[in-house]
Formats: C-alpha cells, sequence, structure tokens
C-alpha cells in the first residue's frame, strides 16, 4: 500500500484524474488543425458545432460539477444562470478563447480535485433542475465527468471524420 503524503491527492482521485486527463487532451486533440470555420460549422442536425461543445465542456461539466456542485463555490453558482445555453458559442468570439477556457475550466477543476478526498459529499445539488441528487461523493462525481466528457470525445471523433476524415486513433487501415 503506497503512503499519501501531505497536501498530495489521494491514490484513488490521481487514477481518476488522469482518466479524465486523457479524455480532456482527446477533446483537444481532435479538434487540433480545425480552422475557424470547422470548429463553427453544425455537422449534426441537432446543430451543435465543436466550439458549443467544447464550451458545453467548459460551463456545464468542468465548472458546474467541480466548481458548483463539489465545491459549493458561490460566485460560480451564482453565474450558472448567467449562461442561456453553453452549447452556443458568440460569433465574435475568437475559437482560441472558447479552447482557452475550456483550458481554464480544468484547471480550477483541477485545483479542487486534487484537494478533495473522494469520499466527500457534494456541497450542492440544484434539486429544483434535476430532482433529488444521485451523485453522493467526490469520487461518483469524478465518475461521472470521466464518462461526460468520454462520450463527448467520441461525438468529435465522429463529427471530425465527417468534417475532413481525421480520425483520432486509428489501428488498423
Amino acid at each position: 500500500m503506497t503512503e499519501q503524503t501531505a497536501g498530495e491527492p489521494e491514490p484513488e482521485i490521481t487514477a481518476l484524474l488522469n482518466c479524465l486527463t486523457a479524455q480532456r487532451r482527446h477533446v483537444l486533440g481532435i479538434l487540433d488543425g480545425l480552422d475557424e470555420a470547422d470548429l463553427r460549422r453544425p455537422v449534426l442536425p441537432s446543430g451543435w458545432s465543436c466550439l458549443g461543445l467544447v464550451r458545453h465542456l467548459a460551463l456545464d461539466v468542468e465548472r458546474f460539477w467541480f466548481g458548483a456542485v463539489l465545491a459549493g463555490d458561490p460566485a460560480v453558482i451564482a453565474a450558472l444562470d448567467e449562461e442561456a445555453d453553453a452549447w452556443q458559442v458568440d460569433p465574435a468570439a475568437p475559437a482560441a478563447d472558447v479552447l482557452d477556457g475550456y483550458r481554464r475550466e480544468i484547471a480550477l477543476a483541477d485545483a479542487i480535485i486534487t484537494a478533495t478526498p473522494a469520499a466527500t459529499a457534494p456541497a450542492w445539488w440544484p434539486t429544483d433542475l434535476f430532482g433529488k441528487q444521485d451523485v453522493h461523493s467526490h469520487r461518483e462525481v469524478l465518475l461521472h465527468v470521466i464518462a461526460e466528457t468520454a462520450c463527448h470525445s467520441g461525438h468529435l471523433d465522429a463529427v471530425r471524420e465527417l468534417i475532413d476524415g481525421h480520425r483520432w486513433l486509428v489501428l488498423t487501415d
């Protein structure tokens, strides 16, 4: 059994964070090389764009689950109502700003993740929006975010292939 050093995250949190980090890298990596037009282009009938999905991950996933739910940060909770639809990107916002916003939310989330023990209960839950709370610990929040980020990275894989044929991980030709 490995001993934990004071100030370091628990081994379980480190393992889960490593998994989440790989998914986040995938999200950013699959978009590497796309120009502004392709990042903004709706490809699916629902109309979302790659940038819209990244903005959703930044605000509705990283900020919501770690800043609001897990940490209970009053400023983050208050700001949740400021965004009508995280999937929509202001046409005047440069793509680089949206991608950097995701990176900033990741850094803020990582600070919360590494400082919070696995068994810690969420500090806040919007029962008015989602009903009874269905995540009961930091570990469950992390698992939820890993699953959601992985799902969306798969969406981006499919969309990237539709845009220009690029595939993220090709095991055979």
